[in-house]
């Protein structure tokens, strides 16, 4: 007898384009949320964008309040959670960058109350996904919480954010190339579940991006549409897959390992697009598809290499090789490779 059953969580809206912004209201009626929402916003964004959008929402009835995140952390959530509830708020809108998106994220899934995505810089996947990222001391810990109900992404003001948070975005979705090729191996080897729409999909992402690299430029809000939707494509994939699976594999677990070995070298989607230039070859070998990986992420001025990640080559050896402690994922690196493995991986495809 058939039983399986799955349930997906995905955004209800996603409204991406020139002054959105302006739109966050029309959004939130939509869904029929009501309460007074709490803005959760980081300093940057709450100068840029906070006030108009607080306006918007005092001019449609709403008296909305806003709290400023320094640091993403437990503790900062748990400061969300009290003014949340001292607020008396009805639902959350994470205003900014991964931080106070992944920060009212986990709160509102904590408080059991709607959350609206409202990025101004595509700098990752989690603008849409169902995963906060948090530091705790030496690591970071990714968190399951519910998608946005809805996800408003301005062009204008994301095409206007710091270049390398967009080109960080863009190797964040390149990354999806080998993490995919991750979970079929692991499916493949230890049994381990695989959804061929929710692979298909992410896969897809990452191919369009590889090959539309070219047209990715500083300051061009074609290029922010391009990479706003490719980042929702891969949030949508984790949800369908009810996992992380379809956008985190080795790269990821070497991101994270460097994050430890080297705190606040670089950002998280340079750090897993260096680090899939290496998985994708020690997936495929000299003759596999990496050139692709490193062309792509060099068309969009991305970095390519240990040092244009600010962290040595032994730091990046170091991460390589002992990524895989980092939690229970198979992935092509396996119970661990051998150094001398890692060095030929890192000096054929030129990141060392």
């Amino acid at each position: 007898m058939f039983e399986k059953s799955t349930w997906i969580r995905l955004p209800r809206s996603v409204v991406v384009g020139h002054g959105v912004l302006d739109r966050t209201v029309e959004a939130v009626e939509e869904l029929y949320l009501d309460g007074r929402p709490l803005i959760v916003t980081s300093p940057t964004p709450k100068d840029l964008a906070a006030d108009r959008l607080v306006a918007t929402f005092e001019d449609a009835g709403f008296d909305p309040a806003v709290t400023v995140v320094e640091e993403a952390s437990f503790a900062a959530v748990e400061g969300v959670l009290e003014t949340a509830r001292e607020a008396d708020t009805g639902f959350l809108i994470g205003l900014g960058g991964g931080k106070p998106i992944d920060i009212a994220k986990m709160a509102a899934d904590e408080l059991g109350v709607g959350f609206v995505s409202v990025p101004t810089a595509a700098s990752h996947d989690g603008i849409v996904s169902g995963r906060g990222s948090v530091p705790d001391g030496d690591s970071r810990h990714s968190v399951a919480a519910d998608p946005p109900l809805a996800v408003v992404a301005d062009t204008e003001l994301i095409a206007n954010s710091p270049w390398r948070l967009t080109t960080a975005g863009c190797a964040d979705i390149i990354s999806n190339y080998t993490a995919v090729k991750d979970w079929q191996l692991a499916n493949r080897l230890k049994n381990v579940e695989y959804s061929e729409y929710a692979g298909a999909l992410s896969q897809m992402t990452a191919e369009l991006l590889v090959e539309q690299s070219d047209a990715i430029k500083r300051g061009l809000e074609e290029s922010a549409w391009v990479v706003v939707k490719a980042l929702v494509s891969s949030g949508v994939a984790m949800s369908i897959a009810g996992s992380s699976r379809p956008a985190s594999g080795a790269e990821h677990l070497i991101s994270h390992q460097l994050d430890r070995i080297a705190p606040d070298a670089a950002l998280h989607g340079h750090q897993v697009g260096v680090a899939a230039i290496v998985t994708e070859y020690l997936h495929s070998g000299e003759g596999g598809d990496w050139r692709r990986v490193r062309d792509a992420l060099a068309g969009i001025d991305a970095p390519t290499t240990a040092a244009e990640l600010d962290v040595s080559d032994e730091q990046f050896l170091q991460a390589t090789t002992t990524a895989h402690e980092i939690r229970d994922r198979y992935t092509i690196l396996g119970d661990g490779i051998e150094e001398a493995a890692a060095v030929e991986a890192a000096t054929k495809t030129g990141v060392l």
